[in-house]
């Protein structure tokens, strides 16, 4: 059985970067297969887990386009797109990834979305985690990019800016009806003057996480350096670490 994982939040509270350390830890687990899938356009989730020249789904639908009579005369143009994604997806050592990209055009982004919501349907069986980085802020929620989740993820700082979107974002779930079993806010680069007794009652969330700030992981992201390299014994590390344990026991 799989665990849908979507991590959402404010663009610059270190959504990717959290949806990178939960993928890495989760990759390191015995007998677990997961797949992290970058559902922004911007793309930097592959970079946050140190993995260069990675196909996109937007990248495969320009080909067809640009390109049409590579469509075999047996298959009809989206079910050949499915294929290709199918063999296109990239994988890495404990974790797959599966990237939307940024389309060429303008208007595009509801045939990716479409795309990208149809191929998820069909991988989420064959994985024990599916870990999905959205867009920052609201548009695959509004959009029904993700219809059902078992945890959504809400990333904030300490700033009221951050706080606010993530409220925002817990009301359009609400809003469009989305189903999510659960949902945990998590506070990154903490510096310890949020009380989690007060966000927790205030966002009505199931639980909350502090993840402190951490300067390897500021250090790392400052010389474009990616993730997986961080020692799996730094502050951030571990305090997704513990993270995991709560939400994803090890059988």
């Amino acid at each position: 059985m799989s665990s849908v994982i979507v991590i959402a939040g404010k663009g610059g509270t270190g959504k990717t970067t959290v949806c990178a350390l939960i993928t890495l830890m989760l990759a390191h687990r015995a007998g677990a297969r997961v797949l992290a899938v970058d559902a922004d356009p911007n793309s930097n989730l592959s970079d946050a887990l140190g993995l260069s020249a990675v196909g996109t789904i937007a990248d495969i639908i320009e080909e067809v386009a640009k390109k049409p009579d590579i469509v075999p005369q047996s298959m009809g143009k989206d079910s050949f797109i499915e294929y290709k994604i199918h063999n296109d997806i990239t994988e890495n050592d404990g974790f797959d990834l599966l990237v939307m990209g940024r389309p060429e055009g303008p208007g595009c982004y509801c045939y990716i979305n479409n795309v990208l919501r149809n191929v998820m349907a069909k991988l989420v069986s064959d994985y024990t985690f599916v870990v999905i980085d959205n867009e920052a802020g609201m548009e695959h929620f509004s959009r029904k990019t993700t219809r059902a989740a078992d945890n959504v993820i809400l990333v904030t700082d300490e700033s009221q800016v951050g706080l606010r979107s993530a409220k925002r974002i817990l009301g359009l779930i609400e809003e469009l009806g989305i189903v999510a079993k659960k949902k945990f806010l998590v506070v990154n680069r903490s510096s310890g003057s949020l009380d989690i007794i007060e966000a927790r009652r205030e966002f009505a969330v199931d639980d909350v996480f502090v993840v402190p700030f951490d300067k390897d992981v500021q250090d790392l992201s400052s010389k474009g350096l990616d993730l997986a390299s961080l020692s799996k014994s730094c502050a951030a590390y571990l305090a997704i670490q513990d993270m995991g344990d709560k939400l994803w026991p090890k059988n």
